[in-house]
């Protein structure tokens, strides 16, 4: 019997796992280890497994069970021990020796190699198998592991591990972001609190029909008191407002959903400030904070005729999928990709 490390890509949908499973159990597999991780094309599941299946034939069960992308490497006693207790050993010993950054990142990922890259080797490569972590303007660490490709929540992972190294960032206490729209206008983008209730209200109230259905997916005529209590709940998610002159002019929400590591995004923007380049703005800010939670992939459902917002996303890297509405487009925005990100204004 040998241990194997086990990954494979599913479709999100109710029973996968337990076919993949029982698919293992039939080659007389017995799982000890098992994660769930986002990336691009769907779900990954990996499994650390001590089987008397070869490679081979577990990669065969685990495709006839629904599986895609699936990789099988062996793996070793060592690799069995609990995840959250190694990731915090690592980030003490990272604290204590911030220089040994690289080394333990290639720890942390079980990459075989890991060296820092400069200038123009810092930009992407066409190969799943290599991960460029940024950790300065012009600074990275560039991770290499052939066997098994890197995940967007591995992405993720590495992105908040070098922010330890990293020292804290000043802001003054309520701190918020004034940004300069096309106009020369100034806005500030602030963090939403139930102070903001009434003027989001009449943000609401002042949008057009179009842009409401291009939010809610419904027209939406009034903004029911529980929604906004949801848009203010930190359990469910984050919030920020863009205000001018006394009035909320934009909101933007991530709301966190049943799986790890992953929020939706959505965001309502007047019409009249539309074009403008608010929503890029806020769009950038609100990821800042989904990074800062530690989110490995941020979604957004929209409707398949709302071009300005599928434009958005996808200027920000995001890869637009259709859905099994022919209404609806998907797009999904890999966390741990974005290298520029604005300040995340403190909460009040």
């Amino acid at each position: 019997m040998g241990f194997l490390r086990i990954r494979t890509t599913v479709d999100e949908r109710p029973g996968r796992l337990a076919s993949l499973a029982a698919a293992l159990a039939d080659k007389g597999g017995n799982i000890l280890g098992l994660s769930v991780q986002s990336n691009t094309d769907g779900t990954v599941d990996e499994f650390v497994a001590d089987i008397p299946a070869g490679a081979e034939t577990v990669r065969e069960a685990l495709e006839a069970a629904g599986g895609r992308h699936v990789q099988v490497v062996p793996a070793t006693a060592h690799e069995l021990t609990d995840e959250p207790t190694r990731a915090l050993l690592l980030a003490a010993r990272l604290r204590a020796e911030p220089w040994r950054l690289p080394e333990l990142l290639a720890e942390l990922l079980r990459a075989e190699d890991a060296r820092w890259v400069y200038g123009a080797e810092m930009s992407d490569l066409p190969d799943p198998t290599l991960l460029t972590v940024p950790v300065a303007t012009r600074r990275s660490v560039r991770l290499r592991r052939a066997g098994l490709p890197f995940t967007l929540t591995e992405a993720a992972r590495a992105a908040s591990f070098v922010r330890l190294a990293q020292p804290a960032l000043r802001r003054r206490p309520g701190a918020e972001r004034v940004v300069t729209l096309s106009d020369g206008t100034e806005a500030r983008i602030l963090p939403l609190t139930e102070l903001y209730r009434e003027a989001v209200r009449d943000l609401h109230d002042r949008c057009s029909p179009e842009t409401r259905r291009f939010r809610y997916f419904t027209t939406m005529p009034a903004l029911p008191p529980h929604a906004f209590d949801r848009l203010c709940d930190r359990s469910r998610g984050r919030s920020l407002v863009a205000g001018h002159d006394g009035q909320v002019i934009a909101v933007a929400t991530l709301a966190l959903t049943p799986e790890p590591g992953t929020a939706r995004l959505a965001m309502l923007v007047e019409d009249r400030w539309q074009g403008m380049g608010l929503g890029a703005a806020l769009a950038r800010t609100i990821l800042a904070v989904a990074r800062d939670l530690g989110l490995a992939e941020v979604r957004a459902a929209m409707h398949a005729d709302n071009a300005r917002m599928r434009a958005l996303l996808t200027s920000l890297g995001a890869a637009v999928t259709p859905t099994d509405d022919p209404g609806v487009v998907e797009a999904r925005l890999a966390v741990g990709a974005l290298t520029e990100t604005a300040p995340v204004p403190e909460e009040h």
